[in-house]
């Protein structure tokens, strides 16, 4: 195979906890290259605006199990009252054709996926401070209507997530949004390459600044 043939094609995980603002960061992502956003199944009942194979694939319980069973999925977890999966044929056909395929998913489900694709890049953002994420939040609950139990059902899971910081290929800081950008383009295009240029940006090297958050939490 000539190297114009060759496949380079990478599949990316992406992890912060809510609130960290990585969606309007993999927008940016997805406006400067043509990346397959993976969609997960769920068996949660769509909401107001919610389109099938947009938000979520939406199956039943059955459905989901019957999935399980046959290996279909990446990665599968159950939160709360419902199961979550990232559909293992998708990836593996954007893949196959020559398209990287970006994962945003919780750790529990990053390290799933690494264990069967140990290929795949993981990067993991960092919120400047955990005071921080509750001040997005809230000012999203205005506009999405969540309730203060459901906020603080998701401000549950920041320090834990966090915590696995430290096992990702590479992480960095949504802090300065101009320049979160330009790290997520930087980490996204030189770790299609092999990663050299990356070293500030390994988990061993922030560790520091993980351990800066977490103290202050």
């Amino acid at each position: 195979m000539s190297e114009a043939e060759k496949n380079t094609a990478r599949l990316f995980i992406i992890s912060a906890p809510s609130g960290c603002g990585k969606g309007t960061l993999i927008a940016e992502l997805n406006k400067r290259f043509d990346v397959y956003n993976s969609v997960s199944c769920t068996t949660r009942p769509p909401r107001e605006g919610d389109k099938d194979g947009v938000q979520y694939f939406f199956v039943t319980s059955e459905r989901f199990d019957e999935l399980v069973s046959k290996d279909g999925f990446l990665e599968h977890a159950e939160f709360g009252d419902n199961k979550y999966g990232t559909p293992k044929q998708p990836v593996e056909e954007n893949l196959a054709a020559g398209r990287d395929v970006l994962l945003e998913i919780e750790p529990q489900g990053a390290f799933q996926v690494k264990a069967k694709r140990p290929d795949a890049v993981s990067l993991f953002i960092l919120p400047p401070s955990v005071a921080s994420i509750e001040r997005r939040l809230r000012r999203r609950a205005v506009d999405s209507g969540e309730t203060e139990a459901q906020i603080q059902r998701r401000l549950k899971t920041v320090v834990p997530d966090i915590k696995r910081a430290y096992e990702y290929d590479y992480v960095m800081v949504n802090d300065d949004l101009d320049k979160a950008i330009g790290d997520l383009l930087t980490i996204y295009r030189l770790s299609k390459e092999g990663g050299a240029g990356l070293e500030k940006f390994t988990a061993a090297a922030m560790k520091n600044t993980i351990d800066e958050v977490l103290e202050n939490a």
